[in-house]
C-alpha cells in the first residue's frame, strides 16, 4: 500500500493562521483520529434529499401495480446518487484538505445531486433522463476537477492514478448520453453497461498505485450514511402511518405494520453495527468488493421504507394491488438486506455453521412471512428482532472465543 504523510493539523483557535488555499495532497493511511467531517455529514444529508424522491417514486409505482418498471427506475436512479456518492467519500478519505477550493467543489456536487433529485419523478414517470443525467453531470465534472487538482499536486504513479480517474470520470458522463437518445427499450441495457464500465474505472486507475483511503474512517462514512438511510426509512414509514390513521381513522389495522417495520429496522441497524468492519478492510480487493456491495445494503434498506408505505395504502384502500404483493414490498427488501450485511459484514466475523446459518436463515423466514396476510410485516419484524436475539445468544456462549476479538459478535 502506498500512502503519503498526513498534512500537518491547523492549530485551534488561531483562525488567522489557515490557508484558504493548499496544494491537495495524499492523506497518511494510519492517520490518527480520522473521522468524518462537517461537510461529509452535510454531503450526506443532502444525498438522502434525492434518495427519499426514488423512494417516493417507487411507492408509487408499486402501489399503481407496476412494481416490475417501478424497480426498474429506481434501480437506476439510485446507482446514479450511490455512485457519485461511493466516488466522493474515497476520494475525500484520501485527499481532503478542507481548504476553500475543496469546499466549494464539493457544494458544487451537492447542488448538483439537489438538480439529479428535481430530475427523479420525471425519470419514473416520463422515463425522461435530462435533468437527471445533467444533476448527474455536475457531481461527476466537479468530481474529475477533483481529480486533476490531485494530479496537479501529485507525481509518479500516484500522478497517473489521478488522471486515469479524472480521464474514466469524464469518459464515462460522455457515455451516460446514450440515455438521452436512445430508443426507451434499449436504454435499461444501456445502463447496465455504463454501470460496469463506471465500476472498472477505481480498478483500472490504481493497478500501479492504491489510494490513501483510510479503512476507519471508510467504514464511519459508510455506517453512517446507513444510519442516515435508515432514518428516512423511518421517517417515510411514520408519515406513511400518520395519513393512513389521519385519513381513514384504521390505527388498529396500521398498528401491526408500525410495530413491524420499527422493528424491522431496529434489526437493520443492530445488525450492520454489531461488528466493526474497518479491520477487514486491508486492501483493495476486500474493500472494492465491499464498498460495491453496499449497492444493495443501502438500496435495499431504502426500498424497506418504500415497501412499509406501499402496505399502508393497501391496508386503507389506496393502493391497487393485492395484500401479498404489498407485504412482499417489505419482505423482499429485508431479505436482500440481511443477506447482503451477512456476505459483507457478517460472515467474516462468525464461528461455526450455526452463527452462520442465524441471518440466511432469518432471510428465509422474513420471505416465507410474506403469505402471512396482514400481519405479514408485523411477522417479519419479529422474526427480524429474534435473530438479534438469537445472534447475541450465540455469542454469549463462546466466551472463549469472545476474549480473542470482536469476531465473536454476531448479528
Amino acid at each position: 500500500m502506498t500512502s503519503s504523510p498526513a498534512p500537518p493539523p491547523v492549530p485551534s483557535g488561531a483562525p488567522g493562521t489557515r490557508q484558504p488555499l493548499r496544494r491537495l495532497r495524499a492523506r497518511g493511511r494510519d492517520e490518527a483520529h480520522r473521522t468524518a467531517t462537517p461537510l461529509e455529514l452535510f454531503f450526506d444529508l443532502c444525498f438522502v434529499v434525492a434518495v427519499a424522491q426514488a423512494g417516493i417514486e417507487l411507492v408509487h409505482s408499486v402501489a399503481e401495480g407496476h412494481a416490475g418498471q417501478g424497480i426498474l427506475d429506481y434501480a437506476m436512479v439510485f446507482f446514479a446518487l450511490w455512485w457519485a456518492w461511493m466516488n466522493f467519500t474515497w476520494f475525500a478519505s484520501a485527499y481532503d484538505n478542507d481548504d476553500v477550493l475543496y469546499r466549494v467543489v464539493t457544494l458544487v456536487q451537492i447542488a448538483g445531486v439537489l438538480v439529479l433529485a428535481a430530475g427523479v419523478s420525471r425519470a419514473f414517470e416520463e422515463h425522461e433522463y435530462l435533468v437527471v443525467w445533467l444533476g448527474y453531470a455536475i457531481m461527476r465534472v466537479a468530481m474529475a476537477a477533483q481529480w486533476l487538482r490531485a494530479a496537479r499536486a501529485a507525481e509518479g504513479p500516484e500522478r497517473t492514478t489521478a488522471l486515469r480517474y479524472a480521464g474514466g470520470v469524464l469518459a464515462c458522463q460522455v457515455g451516460w448520453l446514450g440515455l438521452l437518445f436512445l430508443p426507451e427499450g434499449a436504454r435499461p441495457w444501456w445502463f447496465l453497461v455504463m454501470a460496469l464500465l463506471e465500476m472498472c474505472v477505481p480498478p483500472f486507475a490504481e493497478r500501479g498505485h492504491t489510494t490513501s483511503w483510510h479503512p476507519r474512517h471508510i467504514a464511519e462514512r459508510y455506517g453512517l450514511f446507513t444510519i442516515i438511510v435508515l432514518g428516512e426509512t423511518i421517517a417515510a414509514a411514520t408519515v406513511a402511518v400518520k395519513s393512513g390513521i389521519d385519513e381513514n381513522d384504521a390505527l388498529g389495522e396500521l398498528l401491526p405494520i408500525a410495530a413491524g417495520g420499527l422493528l424491522i429496522i431496529f434489526a437493520a441497524w443492530w445488525i450492520y453495527f454489531v461488528v466493526p468492519i474497518h479491520g477487514h478492510l486491508r486492501s483493495n480487493r476486500q474493500a472494492f468488493l465491499w464498498g460495491y456491495g453496499h449497492y444493495l445494503v443501502l438500496a435495499s434498506a431504502a426500498a424497506i421504507g418504500a415497501g412499509l408505505e406501499v402496505a399502508v395504502e393497501e391496508t386503507v384502500g389506496k393502493a391497487h394491488i393485492s395484500t401479498l404483493a404489498a407485504s412482499a414490498a417489505v419482505t423482499l427488501p429485508t431479505a436482500l438486506y440481511l443477506l447482503t450485511v451477512w456476505a459483507l459484514h457478517s460472515r467474516h466475523f462468525k464461528r461455526g455453521i450455526t452463527q452462520q446459518l442465524v441471518l440466511p436463515t432469518t432471510a428465509l423466514l422474513v420471505i416465507c412471512c410474506t403469505f402471512l396476510g396482514h400481519w405479514a410485516v408485523f411477522a417479519a419484524g419479529v422474526v427480524c428482532a429474534l435473530s438479534v436475539v438469537a445472534g447475541e445468544t450465540l455469542a454469549a456462549t463462546r466466551p472463549a472465543a469472545r476474549q480473542s476479538g470482536p469476531a465473536t459478535r454476531t448479528g
